[in-house]
């Protein structure tokens, strides 16, 4: 039986304008500019103050010349909101408390040639056919970024025949792949796993000793000498703890990622830019918006005295009120985004600045030990927004601070009772299980059952697998992949 009913929902939605203003919140400095320049660049009315604008008067005229007299009515605009008598209208944007800001604003660029060109360049000093040529290119554009080739030979193979038309077999792209790709610069690129990138640069080096049981290890043991099981090996080759131990300082010289070791790739050069400044001025914390957060824009005086001109006109033709509604869609346009850079200013200051008072005590020591436990939630509360602000804040902003520059969602971390019941601050655990790690015995490493016991005695009453979480959080490998000879 079919049933008609009436339902009424309560229902938020955001508007396209809100929307908007989420995103702007969210970029980084560097991003902001360039959204900045975006819109700058797709709207004439909006002006930076910086330039004359030109002059779209006569422009205008070319454009709409209409030589009808056709009265339109005008009553739906409203022409008086969009004058003002003021040179720079007052939402023009301030540049109170944002730090001043001397820096290079472009982002630097490694030039040079990229690392598969450099390879491809040095076959050239091979004496090698055209097919071998080919061949070896082929290989060379198979290496990653590593310097690795991850692909099976009889793929590779099958791909020459069918990209290069090039049929060829197994054992001749084996040949080419060690006797011409194995030779280039880097050392050690176009190995197909870690085992051969090592034993292709100790072979490279002029032979000693320990180089060549180093070799032989590599090649026989791999899997001992990845585990660390030093036991082991000293049995199987008849060594000595310091012959091993000069064997194991030989391999830990070799780059196991050649091709992230050239210096002439072609990548854009990173470069952090902070969006805050914390000082410390007098013992009390000065915090700053980065300028470049704030720039100077207002509405485009040629576009309000093209809507006075409108005004004062006794006659309008239609293609002037054409004209006139594409002017107020901009101005309309022009004076939402001042608006939300304004909003993107103060939501980002109150945020930051309520992140600094949070954190006070760490700001104004560095000890990462008086970091409090601290959530979204607590900045959100305490200045009355929603938890999804803060966190576009948090994600993608970085703070200066005397102690280097941070990422902000770093202050923020889960909280834990000691075992006199007070809140702490994982990342005050992490920093005392790391400094414990360090302290170690490394030819005896302590197991994640032992760093436990030993944080309980300290006052910190975790679980072993709590202690195992925190330690790959903070990357430390386990206790037997620490041990040293």
């Amino acid at each position: 039986m079919l049933k008609q009913s009436l339902h009424y929902k309560l229902l938020q939605k955001l508007s396209p304008q809100q929307i908007q203003l989420m995103k702007l919140i969210q970029l980084p400095t560097q991003a902001f500019e360039e959204r900045l320049k975006q819109e700058i660049e797709e709207n004439p009315a909006l002006d930076t103050g910086k330039e004359e604008p030109e002059n779209f008067e006569d422009s205008l005229a070319d454009e709409y010349d209409d030589t009808g007299t056709e009265k339109i009515e005008t009553e739906d605009i409203n022409i008086d909101e969009y004058l003002s008598d003021d040179e720079y209208p007052s939402y023009k944007t301030q540049a109170n408390n944002y730090s001043s800001d001397d820096e290079e604003k472009n982002v630097p660029y490694a030039a040079g040639t990229s690392f598969h060109q450099s390879l491809k360049n040095q076959l050239n000093t091979f004496r090698i056919n055209e097919e071998e040529r080919a061949i070896a290119e082929f290989l060379v554009g198979s290496i990653d970024d590593s310097g690795y080739i991850r692909r099976e030979i009889i793929d590779l193979v099958d791909d020459l025949a069918f990209t290069a038309n090039i049929f060829t077999t197994e054992e001749k792209v084996i040949e080419i792949l060690k006797s011409v790709v194995h030779r280039l610069d880097p050392i050690g690129v176009g190995a197909r796993d870690l085992r051969e990138c090592l034993i292709i640069q100790l072979k490279a080096k002029s032979e000693t000793e320990i180089r060549s049981l180093a070799i032989n290890i590599l090649e026989n043991s791999f899997d001992h000498f990845v585990k660390k099981h030093y036991k082991k090996l000293i049995e199987k080759f008849n060594l000595s703890e310091n012959k091993l131990k000069e064997i194991n300082t030989e391999i830990g010289k070799l780059n196991p990622k050649p091709g992230s070791s050239y210096a002439g790739n072609n990548k854009i050069a990173e470069q952090i830019v902070p969006d805050f400044s914390i000082k410390i001025l007098d013992g009390e914390l000065d915090l700053t918006l980065n300028s470049r957060n704030a720039p100077e824009l207002h509405v485009s005086r040629e576009y309000n005295n093209m809507l006075k001109g409108y005004q004062e006109s006794t006659k309008k033709s239609k293609s002037q009120k054409d004209a006139v509604f594409f002017i107020k869609q901009k101005l309309d346009a022009a004076k939402w985004f001042i608006d939300a850079i304004k909003q993107r200013q103060q939501t980002l200051m109150i945020t930051m600045s309520t992140i600094m008072q949070y954190q006070y005590d760490y700001f104004l020591t560095g000890d990462e030990r008086k970091l409090k436990p601290m959530i979204l939630k607590d900045i959100a509360d305490k200045i009355k927004m929603d938890i999804s602000t803060v966190s576009r804040v948090a994600n993608s902003k970085y703070v200066s601070t005397p102690y280097g520059t941070k990422l902000i969602k770093e202050f923020f971390s889960e909280s834990m009772k000691n075992d006199q019941g007070e809140d702490v601050s994982t990342r005050e655990i992490k920093k005392i299980l790391e400094t414990v790690i360090s302290e170690e015995n490394k030819k005896k490493p302590l197991t994640d059952d032992k760093l436990s016991k030993l944080l309980k005695e300290k006052g910190y009453p975790i679980a072993r697998r709590t202690v195992a979480k925190y330690r790959e959080q903070l990357d430390i490998s386990v206790a037997r992949l620490r041990k040293e000879i």
